[in-house]
């Protein structure tokens, strides 16, 4: 099976409309979209095209789809003093979904398991395989790793959360970071995504920036260009990245 493995949308519709457009050219047998799909700046919008991806498509719980579920469920209002962009983004994010999105929203998985052509096994995760909040980089040693992989059978392992493509290995297996669709910590303005099966292919696609941001602040969601400073305005080298998140990990 050749799985193409989305993580990372942040509601960036034209980004995952671009790389839909090369998965439909490659023409896996697996899509799995990995996590945190809608805030940002078209949450509504980015779910629909989610739902219309059909039967081959499987979907894993990210920390911020979770916590979307939560702020719709407590219909908190977006309130434009808080300091904090992304409970911004999610309270905004949560008052422009309908029950039907929510509820797909709230249907993903924890984990999801496929079998990659040559590879073997492959479990897909947000975080890691014990949380969606666990943070994997690109300089987590193999000691902090280990323990995040000790009760998972696959050999292969792809993760998102920190927003960079990367491959570690430890207790004979394989880290992979399938990196953003729509806010990379990868140094270019771009979108990122995985091919598994029969290698391990890490995807870059070029699409329009600017003129995304634009539809994006068109939409209205608050603090969007700030959200998106340092993957798409500015972009951030993954390496500064890696090292804030082990940092913090």
């Amino acid at each position: 099976m050749r799985i193409a493995a989305l993580y990372d949308i942040h509601g960036n519709l034209p980004a995952l409309d671009a790389v839909l457009a090369e998965v439909e050219v490659v023409a896996p047998d697996a899509i799995v979209i990995g996590g945190d799909v809608a805030t940002g700046g078209m949450p509504a919008e980015t779910i629909d095209r989610l739902r219309g991806l059909g039967e081959r498509t499987r979907f894993v719980m990210g920390n911020a789809d979770r916590e979307l579920v939560e702020a719709f469920d407590a219909g908190a209002p977006a309130d434009a003093a808080d300091d904090d962009e992304f409970r911004r983004l999610t309270a905004w994010g949560a008052s422009r979904l309908d029950r039907a999105q929510r509820d797909f929203l709230a249907g993903f998985a924890p984990v999801v398991s496929l079998e990659a052509d040559d590879l073997g096994p492959a479990l897909f995760c947000h975080g890691s395989p014990r949380s969606d909040t666990e943070m994997i980089t690109a300089l987590t040693p193999p000691e902090r790793l280990e323990p995040m992989l000790a009760e998972v059978a696959e050999p292969v392992v792809v993760c998102g959360h920190t927003h960079h493509q990367f491959e570690l290995a430890a207790g004979g297996r394989r880290v992979i970071n399938a990196g953003a669709v729509g806010m990379p910590y990868q140094g270019a303005a771009a979108a990122f995504w995985l091919l598994l099966g029969p290698e391990v292919e890490l995807r870059r696609t070029d699409y329009d920036v600017e003129g995304a941001l634009e539809t994006m602040r068109a939409a209205g969601a608050p603090g969007i260009g700030e959200a998106m400073r340092e993957s798409l305005v500015d972009p951030i080298d993954a390496d500064t990245v890696a090292r804030f998140f082990e940092d913090r990990a």
